[in-house]
C-alpha cells in the first residue's frame, strides 16, 4: 500500500506533554514531505492555530492543506476555502439561550475572532484565545452580527461542569448538529456535515486521492471519524480506548514520538526501531 497522504491531529498526537514537536518528528514528517506524501494537520483550532506548527514543520503554499475547527473547513495553508460548514445564526441564538439555562461557559469561533455573550469570562476562554491566536469579543445578542461564518460553538468550562453538561445535551441537539466532546473542558457542537472525516474525505476527493492511499494518526473522540475512513488508522498509544478499538494499528504515545514511529514504519517503510 502506498501513502499519499498522511491526516494529523495536533493536541495530544503531534504535539508531546509540552505542546512541542519534537526534532525526530520535525525530521520524519519533513522526510515525508520530500517524498511527495501530503501531509495535512486535523485540529480544532482555527488557521491562526495551526499556522505556527505548519510553519515550523516547512509545509507552506497553495498545494498543501489544513483541516480545521474539527472539519468545519478545509483551507489551503495560504487561507483559501475549500470545504465550509458552518453553524447558522439561529444554530447560535438556540445554543446561546442553552448555554445560559445550563450555566456553563459557551463561545464560538469565526477565523478572525472567538465570541461570547457572557463578560464574566471563563479561564478556559482566556487560554484557548492564547492557544489559537484569536482575539475575544464579547457581544450581546443584540450586538453579535448576523452574518459571520461561524465553524464551531464551544461549551467551555470546568471539567465537573462539562460532566454534567455532557449527559444533558437533548436529543434533539445531537440530531440536529455534531456533537463531540473534544476535551475534558470542551463540547463542540457543530454543523452536522461537518467532522475530521467527512472534510478528510471531500479534500481527498479533490486530490483524487483514494481512502486506502491515507493514513490518519490521532488520540481522541473528535478523531475517530478520520481514523475510521483513512485506509490505515493509527491511534496514538495515549489515545482514548475507543480510538484504540477503532484504529488498524497502534503507535507509541505522543511523549515517545509515536507520529514519527508510525510514518517511518507504516509510510516510509522503514524496519521498526
Amino acid at each position: 500500500m502506498t501513502i499519499k497522504l498522511i491526516a494529523i491531529d495536533i493536541d495530544g498526537t503531534l504535539l508531546n506533554n509540552d505542546h512541542r514537536i519534537t526534532p525526530e518528528t520535525r525530521a520524519t514528517i519533513q522526510a515525508a514531505l520530500t517524498a511527495d506524501i501530503k501531509v495535512v494537520l486535523c485540529s480544532g483550532r482555527p488557521l491562526t492555530g495551526v499556522t505556527p506548527f505548519l510553519k515550523e514543520l516547512g509545509i507552506s503554499g497553495d498545494d498543501q492543506y489544513a483541516i480545521t475547527f474539527n472539519g468545519s473547513m478545509a483551507q489551503t495553508i495560504t487561507g483559501k476555502v475549500l470545504v465550509q460548514h458552518a453553524l447558522s445564526y439561529t444554530d447560535y441564538i438556540d445554543l446561546e439561550a442553552w448555554a445560559r439555562k445550563q450555566a456553563v461557559h459557551f463561545q464560538v469561533e469565526t477565523p478572525q475572532r472567538l465570541y461570547t455573550a457572557n463578560p464574566d469570562l471563563s479561564w478556559e476562554t482566556v487560554v484557548e484565545s492564547h492557544l489559537v491566536h484569536l482575539p475575544i469579543g464579547v457581544r450581546t445578542l443584540d450586538e453579535m452580527p448576523t452574518d459571520l461564518t461561524m465553524p464551531t460553538a464551544m461549551f467551555i468550562d470546568e471539567e465537573s461542569v462539562i460532566d454534567r453538561v455532557m449527559t444533558a445535551i437533548p436529543q434533539e441537539f445531537h440530531d440536529r448538529f455534531y456533537v463531540v466532546r473534544t476535551s475534558p473542558k470542551f463540547i463542540e457542537v457543530m454543523n452536522q456535515h461537518a467532522s475530521k472525516g467527512k472534510t478528510l474525505h471531500e479534500l481527498a476527493t479533490r486530490l483524487r486521492i483514494r481512502a486506502d492511499e491515507i493514513m490518519a494518526i490521532g488520540d481522541q473522540g473528535n478523531d475517530l471519524p478520520m481514523i475510521r475512513y483513512a485506509g490505515f488508522g493509527i491511534a496514538m498509544g495515549n489515545a482514548s480506548e475507543p480510538v484504540k478499538a477503532a484504529a488498524n494499528h497502534i503507535t507509541l504515545s505522543n511523549t515517545e514520538n509515536g507520529v514519527a514511529a508510525a510514518i517511518k514504519q507504516y509510510a516510509l517503510n522503514y524496519s521498526k526501531e
